[in-house]
């Protein structure tokens, strides 16, 4: 075999391996999603806890699939959007606010599906106004044609924030009012 035809070989297996991988046009080189992947899932992100924020379940539960797997290391598993919402109503609502750490946001592709969405936050306590505990997630979401949902949840690495950190990420008096 010539060289010239073993290198179009080796380069056609290569674009053959990275679309398996799905790593086409909707992938950054490293995996990663592209910009408009990214900015997607972030605005949907933001739109989420927005809701979960400001407790406006119909806009909270809208963005989830009706058979949502979620799974909390502290708390367990649930695996209907019906649990999602009442858990979220009996724990969250009036007690805790959420805050994205933007500098963990990572997305990245799924293939014919939708998105993975990887990061960390904390949450902040109404009452008091301290950011007491943070925590991991990856959440997948499934693009359907009436839009975005999520179809599983992971929350992880639950822990109380440190004294250092608690004075270092304490919420702007902006975000505290939201």
């Amino acid at each position: 075999m010539t060289l010239f035809r073993r290198g179009i070989r080796t380069a056609l297996l290569a674009l053959a391996l990275l679309a398996a991988q799905g790593l086409g046009p909707a992938a950054a080189q490293d995996g990663t999603a592209d910009a408009a992947l990214t900015a997607t899932i972030a605005a949907l992100d933001k739109k989420l806890f927005d809701a979960y924020n400001a407790c406006d379940i119909p806009a909270f539960t809208a963005l989830f699939s009706p058979s949502v797997e979620f799974y909390h290391d502290k708390g367990g598993a649930t695996f209907d959007r019906e649990t999602v919402v009442a858990n979220t109503q009996k724990y969250i609502c009036g007690k805790v606010r959420r805050e994205l750490l933007p500098a963990t946001l990572k997305i990245y592709p799924i293939k014919d599906f939708g998105a993975i969405e990887e990061g960390e936050h904390r949450f902040c306590e109404l009452a008091s106004g301290q950011c007491e505990g943070s925590a991991r997630f990856l959440m997948i979401w499934k693009q359907e044609a009436q839009g975005w949902q999520l179809t599983r949840v992971v929350s992880f690495g639950h822990r109380a924030l440190s004294e250092k950190e608690k004075s270092e990420l304490q919420p702007t008096k902006a975000a505290a009012a939201h």
